[in-house]
């Protein structure tokens, strides 16, 4: 944590609808705007401008910001109900592909209809709908941020990013985030996080839903991470789901699963949430690796283990199961 008695190096803004370009003094200025009808007694000044109209099948750029610099807060809203048929895409100094590429939902913790709240240090998600992403995003040029829209609907955009304009180390790393759907999962039932990724960089976060469509425990799987050449066998090898994940004795407290949303990890989503072992129910959790980074320097791959049981105490491989996960990481600029 930096201390906050220590002055931070840089400059500070951040764009929204009512500043869009992050111009200093360029705040407040709008005559037109979703507001404007509410402030039309008010004028110019007051919140005339506090959002957007993203159209179905179009794409806004909510932020292009010239470095160097990071962004260091982005909160955004929008109807919770189309979170999954929205598009996030980061686009660091220029690069042709987007290093996050992921569904708005599934960055924030909410693969699922149903909104996700979740409290940590990198993703915090508030009641109704008030996502937040305090993962920092250094960039060295220029960091483009856009938002794609494919609901079937227009949809509202409330959003505010904030960043420092300052010079950055040679060795800062780019944020990446990738999101993998196996629906149903298949044989074997294995799920890749991540794979195809090269190094110098580090792994930072997974979030995971799942849905086991079996009666029982669903969390047996080990994930694994395959380091640096590793072929058949990993470097790192879990124990479990629910270990991965900071619990134990499959998150089973009294006969119930008992959630829990913390600085780091969580199961933050059960639903139903009054059910147990249920082949229908659906599970949300996360794990950031701000504390533990799993750093590489050639390659990596992360591969995830769905894994009930059978009679005879025999591991059952989820073959049709819903799996769906993104992974966070580092990786220096290409």
């Amino acid at each position: 944590m930096d201390e906050l008695w220590r002055l931070w190096p840089g400059t500070a803004g951040s764009v929204s609808p009512e500043n869009p370009d992050g111009a200093k003094g360029g705040g407040a200025r709008a005559t037109e705007g979703t507001g404007a009808e509410a402030a039309r007694e008010l004028g110019r000044g007051w919140k005339v401008s506090p959002s957007i109209i993203l159209p179905d099948g179009g794409t806004a750029t909510l932020a292009d910001l010239t470095g160097p610099g990071i962004v260091t807060h982005l909160w955004l809203t929008t109807d919770v109900s189309r979170l999954q048929s929205l598009t996030l895409r980061m686009y660091w100094d220029d690069e042709e592909y987007p290093a996050v590429d992921v569904p708005l939902g599934a960055f924030f913790g909410t693969a699922w209809p149903e909104l996700a709240l979740l409290d940590s240090e990198m993703i915090v998600v508030a009641p109704a709908g008030g996502l937040n992403s305090y993962w920092p995003m250094p960039f060295h040029r220029r960091a483009r941020i856009t938002l794609g829209n494919t609901s079937g609907a227009d949809v509202p955009v409330y959003h505010q990013i904030s960043y420092r304009l300052r010079e950055l180390p040679p060795d800062a790393a780019h944020l990446h985030a990738a999101w993998r759907s196996s629906d149903p999962l298949g044989s074997p039932a294995v799920h890749t996080l991540l794979d195809g990724v090269t190094g110098p960089g580090q792994y930072a976060g997974t979030y995971l839903a799942i849905a086991p469509r079996v009666p029982g425990w669903w969390g047996e799987g080990e994930i694994k991470f395959y380091l640096d050449g590793d072929q058949e066998f990993p470097t790192i090898c879990g124990t479990g789901t629910e270990d991965y994940f900071g619990g134990a004795w499959n998150f089973d407290l009294g006969g119930r699963y008992a959630t829990y949303s913390t600085q780091w990890l969580g199961l933050h989503q059960v639903l139903p949430p009054d059910e147990i072992y249920q082949p229908d129910q659906r599970f949300g959790a996360y794990r950031w690796h701000v504390r533990d980074p799993v750093t590489f320097t050639q390659d990596l791959r992360v591969t995830l283990q769905a894994l009930g049981w059978q009679s005879g105490g025999r591991y059952l491989p989820l073959a049709n199961a819903a799996v769906s996960t993104t992974a966070y990481w580092y990786a220096q600029p290409r």
